[in-house]
């Protein structure tokens, strides 16, 4: 039996879900959420919130809607965790008062829940944690001071927000479609006066101009020694849940011994929305020539591929779902090229990496199996 069967022969499946962070990993249940970051100090801090829905309306949880509602409130949310991780890892300056005896601090401002975790304590294989404690104190100007750096990096989050979106209209949406039209100038087989047959070869040109961006994006920002060890604890965050679901103890030995390449991944969902974009494009000339008898401008041919990534977004989402539910053929196959990029996003992570991935996964496993998937 292969590989890929093994690692998805599980005893039961889990809707707990997770990302990596700068030294750290957040764990989403269906309850309780909660990041375990490493400090400077190299004691995991962890911190809780009670997780929050998409959306409670009936039209956020339709098939397909429901994936572009869930796919915003996991970027907005997981770049949150993203800033924050930062803050505890030491790339922003943090006021850290380390702790030897197990305590909890509610910080209500925020509210969230930081514990900490004795490792010492009566023999078990439990990571070191630590709180970040508000001093009561605390002088006006320490407080005008934290005020201005949360709005420096609210300010920062929004930029960056814009410019990746930006970033990535222009190198998955934009960049491909002129290049098509740019190659097809130069090499007349490209095209083809058969309208079905021309937006066919049309689409998989530039769906494969996209994946190979995608690949080459991903396997040049993996070459950075910081972004090398974010994709380490992304393989922690795997292991750790693919433990859970075999029904193993949550040990760093048994969390080591899993696979790494789970078919519910981020990566895989990337992969499948370019592969779902591909058979989606190849409607764009036929439909557009049907409606007004003309053949689509390379700028509306963009605008059109932009207003139809919600229907690819929600697709993408429903096959990454069913991916994660079943073990057959079909899952296989779609979950292939996912899995064959995780191999970049994906590294095996060291000891203390798992030992982040399991306190935070701990934390969010609920008492009445609500996470059954």
């Amino acid at each position: 039996m292969s590989k890929i069967c093994k690692e998805n022969q599980c005893g039961k499946k889990t809707s707990i879900g997770g990302q990596a962070l700068i030294e750290g990993i957040m764990m989403r249940g269906p309850k309780v959420t909660a990041m375990a970051v490493r400090n400077p100090q190299g004691e995991i801090v962890l911190e809780k919130w009670e997780t929050q829905a998409v959306s409670k309306s009936k039209l956020a949880r339709l098939p397909l809607i429901r994936g572009v509602f869930g796919f915003i409130n996991s970027m907005v949310f997981g770049y949150k965790c993203l800033m924050r991780s930062a803050e505890i890892a030491g790339l922003e300056e943090v006021d850290s008062k380390p702790k030897n005896k197990e305590q909890t601090v509610t910080d209500e401002s925020a509210d969230v829940v930081t514990e900490t975790a004795d490792a010492a304590s009566d023999g078990e294989e439990k990571p070191d944690a630590v709180c970040e404690e508000k001093d009561a104190s605390e002088k006006p100007e320490k407080k005008e001071k934290k005020e201005e750096s949360s709005a420096l990096m609210t300010g920062i989050m929004i930029v960056a927000t814009v410019l990746g979106v930006a970033l990535a209209v222009g190198l998955f949406v934009l960049l491909p479609t002129y290049i098509y039209k740019w190659c097809a100038s130069v090499m007349p087989f490209l095209s083809s006066s058969n309208t079905a047959l021309n937006s066919l070869i049309k689409s998989v040109f530039e769906g494969v101009l996209r994946i190979a961006v995608l690949v080459a994006y991903m396997s040049l920002v993996s070459l950075m020694k910081d972004i090398r060890r974010t994709f380490q604890y992304h393989g922690a965050e795997h292991k750790t849940i693919f433990c859970y679901e075999h029904n193993q103890e949550l040990t760093v030995e048994n969390v080591r011994k899993e696979g790494r390449f789970h078919p519910r991944c981020g990566t895989s969902f990337l992969i499948l929305m370019l592969l779902v974009g591909i058979f989606i494009s190849f409607f764009i000339d036929p439909l557009f020539i049907a409606l007004t008898g003309d053949v689509p401008s390379t700028l509306i041919r963009g605008l059109l591929k932009l207003v139809l990534v919600p229907l690819t977004m929600g697709i993408g989402y429903e096959l990454i779902k069913f991916a994660g539910r079943h073990d057959n053929l079909f899952t296989r196959i779609i979950s292939a090229p996912g899995r064959w990029l995780q191999r970049i996003t994906v590294r095996e992570p060291t000891d203390d990496m798992i030992e982040c991935a399991i306190a935070a996964f701990k934390e969010v496993i609920p008492e009445d199996e609500s996470d059954r998937y």
